[in-house]
């Protein structure tokens, strides 16, 4: 039925009417239509209130979700920019309703499941389910099913609607939040995994919505921080609902969740909040066995309450000491690098920088005084573990600690993992005292007392494992039943003693030292005796220290263009802002044009739907004739009785329906009675097999003897068989016991070639590793070899260098002379006293002129003396302080050295390297001193 025309009183009172009439749908039309009519956004919000709450009441009594649906957010629309408590007030009441319903209809399944049970004190036989599953008697299980069930439904949807209404509003935050929580308790009170998966996704939609859409007219904020602890106290809760109803991926998506708002939160949240965010996170990662992620949890815990909860250092050690050392060894740089993402990203959730270890962990828990807060038995657990080294005894001491540790159920759940590290420490300790031992002695070492003992194909299985993630070498020798624990001189892989207490080096370590040894040696050497290395290496500092303070200068002009970066960006937001401002305002202009045209388009609609309701009200009158047609052909035809006054309100289709219901009626009642003689008939059959109990006891009594007497003939039948096989095997046993010798023989031929191919495979091995060693003392003596070539070219490039610097400083000194001449010419006194230091010059000059004679005096007498040597061997012969004999040019050491490379290790040139130098030279590069520059000019 259409509105009536006039106030929206007469609304509610024409729906009074029709729902004391008992036509609830009618009076839902009615109000439907008024609210989602264009006249609902100029009523008054307190005419409008009553109105939508009678249209809710209705929509939950007769469960129309859809229309409650558009009736709400006809309402939020009109409504919210003028009173937000009243869209509250009709949410609240909505869900109330629903909740109402639910309970009622709880209520009434749990009364018919009781009105079921005729008597409490009998139990349930075959027969009787057999029964309940044939008749139409109502179940627990069927109740609800058919009670509850819809109910439930109706009730999620109403949660899932009011939540998309109140999203992303700034206005409806806190009644938003309320019944977020709500919905988390439904979820919890009716264990709805399934719809507590999708309440999670719809709240993240709606927090990726409002970060999309912040610009909206009533868009929330999220840099308010009222706004981001309301997010984090819903997230919270989300959070633990999860972990009761364990849902742990969704509990994990939730810690995720949590983790992004902290990290755009500019307020801390609450310490009991944080608290509980790290109890949940240790219950996560304990679930999913990650044990390094669940210590860190445990320790991150701890540091946050400190010691406020007795009994906490324990877990955190105990915790620690129980994550596997195998489980940290990366394999393959693939795996490694997924492994570090994975393990990086699950890190951030417990702010953490980066991945923790288990040495971190012990090594942090240390530092905090956490091992003297802890009870005696953890302390001697890590005495035991990770102190001591005893590869013959650890299990057999740390067994007691297992046995206290198991008493009670907090940390009896780290015993498995505490196990694994037990044993690879056992194994790590053996290696460094064994090269070989029996297997059965290790499953000896290795036993534990039940339920937490270990089978050999467990350890074996350990052992390998080991093996594959590179923490083990250790080779399984079944036909000897034994293990080796190889000890490769080169190898790559994870060296047994890591991160345990070692005994001694093994011989990859031996050949790492004594590597680092010599080269520590020919360093200490190459510094003392080759002062141009360290001079190199000094020129290499003060260069990688100049780079420094170009790349800082570097660094402060782009840290400046950064600051003029921002600046610019700044100044382009602020006019982006300003432009964005004038087109709103342009917005709004053009709203305020289309509202009016949507004004005179509604007064079109209303004349429009008012033509239309003339047409309906004749279409209604046709239709009402045509009822009394069909009715009295129906009562002519199936006796169907209809009142008079009722045909205003049924159509065609509605007098079929009722046509349809009174033949479902007679169906009903005939099947009640056939359900009646069924009943009888059972009753019957289950006198008749009463009655055959007895033969069938009897019968079980014959057939019993019969498989007796079989049995009998069976067992003396397969006795014969048993002793004629072995009657044949003691035959066997003889025939074959004459050749073992022969047997014995050829085992011990065969172990002989085995051992003669074992000392050939050793010499062969021991050859290749001789003719190793020798390419590498040849590489070796190449490299020197060539290092020293190229040092005495270094050396005769510096030779000539210096030589152009003295030339350049003669030169120099010619250019000072005639200028002191051209001064001596303008005052006597300086020409006085240039005569002077020209005769101390000339004196000087006198002095080494005899000095130089002297030498070549000297030089000559010992050219005299060595003409009765042996002369040289022939071809480039190298010669001390003359570079390489026969070649184009003689090394001249340069003049500023103040040392000998020879083995008298004088600090001056001896006479016959100072006469060399002297001597007057074909080759105009040599070097020429001052003095004697000045006697040939």
């Amino acid at each position: 039925m259409a509105p009536p025309q006039g106030k929206p009183e007469n609304v509610l009172r024409l729906a009074d009417e029709l729902i004391a009439l008992d036509q609830h749908s009618s009076a839902l039309q009615s109000l439907h239509e008024m609210i989602v009519s264009k006249r609902t956004r100029n009523t008054q919000v307190s005419s409008l209130e009553p109105i939508m709450m009678r249209f809710i009441e209705l929509c939950v009594h007769l469960r129309k979700g859809k229309i409650a649906k558009e009736g709400l957010y006809t309402y939020k629309n009109a409504v919210q920019n003028t009173s937000v408590a009243t869209i509250e007030n009709v949410v609240k009441r909505f869900i109330e309703l629903a909740n109402e319903k639910v309970q009622t209809a709880q209520a009434q399944a749990d009364k018919i499941s009781l009105e079921y049970v005729d008597d409490l004190e009998a139990t349930e036989t075959p027969e009787s389910i057999m029964m309940s599953f044939v008749s139409g008697d109502l179940t627990k299980s069927r109740t609800d099913r058919a009670l509850v069930t819809p109910w439930l439904k109706f009730l999620w949807d109403a949660y899932r609607t009011v939540l998309d209404i109140l999203r992303n509003n700034a206005r409806l935050e806190v009644m938003y939040q309320v019944i977020a929580n709500s919905a988390f308790q439904f979820c919890l009170q009716y264990q709805r995994k399934t719809e507590f998966r999708r309440l999670c996704e719809l709240l993240r939609s709606h927090l990726g919505n409002a970060s999309k859409f912040s610009n909206g007219p009533h868009a929330i904020n999220l840099n308010d921080a009222e706004t981001m602890q309301r997010h984090l106290d819903m997230r919270f809760s989300q959070l633990n609902v999860a972990v009761e109803l364990e849902l742990w991926q969704e509990a994990f998506r939730s810690t995720e969740d949590i983790h992004s708002l902290l990290t755009f939160s500019k307020r801390l949240p609450s310490p009991v909040m944080l608290g509980n965010y790290y109890r949940k996170l240790i219950k996560i990662f304990q679930v999913c066995d990650n044990f390094l992620l669940h210590a860190a949890a445990w320790y991150r815990y701890y540091s946050f309450i400190g010691s406020a909860k007795p009994g906490t250092a324990n877990i955190v050690l105990l915790s620690a000491l129980s994550v596997p050392i195998i489980d940290g060894v990366k394999h393959t740089p693939l795996d490694a690098e997924e492994q570090k993402n994975k393990y990086s990203r699950l890190a951030a959730l417990l702010n953490l920088s980066k991945i923790p270890s288990r040495e971190t962990l012990l090594k942090d828990a240390l530092s905090r005084g956490l091992l003297r807060s802890c009870d005696p038995i953890i302390r001697e657990l890590y005495q035991n573990l990770e102190l001591e080294f005893h590869p013959l005894s650890i299990c057999k001491k740390l067994q007691p600690i297992v046995n206290k540790l198991a008493e009670n159920p907090e940390t009896a759940q780290y015993i498995p993992p505490l196990q694994q590290v037990i044993l690879t420490r056992l194994f790590q300790q053996l290696s460094q005292v064994y090269e070989a031992v029996s297997l059965k002695f290790v499953i000896d070492l290795a036993k534990f007392d039940a339920p937490y003992s270990f089978t050999p194909a467990q350890i074996e299985k350990f052992i390998m494992n080991g093996n594959k993630k590179g923490a083990f070498s250790i080779r399984v020798n079944h036909v000897e039943n034994s293990i080796t624990f190889s000890s490769e001189l080169f190898s790559t892989s994870v060296a047994p003693g890591t991160d345990s207490v070692s005994l001694q080096p093994t011989s990859a370590e031996l050949v790492s030292g004594q590597l680092s040894r010599v080269a520590n040696s020919l360093s200490s050497v190459l510094l003392r005796y080759d002062t141009e290395f360290g001079m190199l290496r000094k020129q290499q500092s003060e260069a990688a220290y100049e780079r420094a303070i170009a790349g800082i200068e570097q660094e402060r002009k782009a840290a400046l263009a950064r600051i003029a970066l921002i600046e610019r960006r700044r100044e382009q937001a602020e006019s982006i802002a300003t432009k964005r401002e004038s087109e709103l305002a342009a917005q709004r202009a053009l709203r305020a044009k289309q509202e009016a045209e949507a004004e005179s388009n509604r007064l079109q609609e209303e004349a429009r739907k008012r033509e239309a309701e003339r047409i309906r009200r004749e279409k209604e009158a046709i239709r009402i004739e045509e009822a009394k047609k069909l009715a009295e052909e129906l009562k002519a035809k199936g006796g169907l009785e209809v009142n008079a006054d009722e045909l205003e309100h049924l159509d065609a289709d509605s007098l079929r329906a009722m046509q349809i219901e009174q033949v479902e009626k007679q169906h009903r009642t005939m099947n009640e009675r056939l359900r009646v003689i069924a009943k009888r008939i059972d009753h019957l059959e289950r006198a008749y097999r009463r009655a055959a109990l007895p033969l069938y006891e009897e019968d079980a009594k014959k057939q019993a003897e019969h498989d007796k007497l079989q049995f009998t003939e069976r067992e003396k039948q397969r006795r014969e068989v048993l002793e004629s096989k072995h009657a044949q095997a003691l035959a066997d046993k003889k025939l074959f016991s004459q050749f073992s010798d022969y047997i014995v023989d050829y085992k011990a031929d065969l172990d002989h070639a085995r051992d003669a191919e074992y000392e050939a495979a050793i010499a062969k091995h021991s050859a290749i590793i001789e003719e190793e060693r020798e390419k590498r003392r040849k590489a070796l003596y190449d490299r020197k070899l060539a290092e020293l070539v190229a040092k005495v070219k270094a050396e005769r490039e510096e030779a000539k260098r210096l030589a152009a610097d003295a030339a350049r400083r003669e030169a120099e000194l010619a250019k000072r002379k005639e200028a002191e001449a051209a001064m001596a010419a303008e005052r006597a006194q300086r020409e006085r006293e240039r005569q002077e230091r020209q005769e101390r010059l000339n004196r000087q000059a006198q002095i080494q002129r005899e000095r130089e004679e002297e030498a070549a005096r000297k030089i000559a007498a010992r050219r005299a003396a060595t003409t009765s040597a042996p002369p040289p061997p022939s071809g480039n012969v190298w010669r001390r302080g003359g570079g390489m004999a026969g070649g184009p040019s003689r090394y001249q050491a340069p003049r500023s050295y103040g040392r000998s490379y020879g083995s008298g290790g004088s600090n001056s040139y001896d006479d016959r390297d100072r006469g060399e130098r002297l001597r007057p030279s074909s080759n105009p590069n040599a070097y020429v001193p001052p003095s004697r520059r000045r006697q040939q000019q």
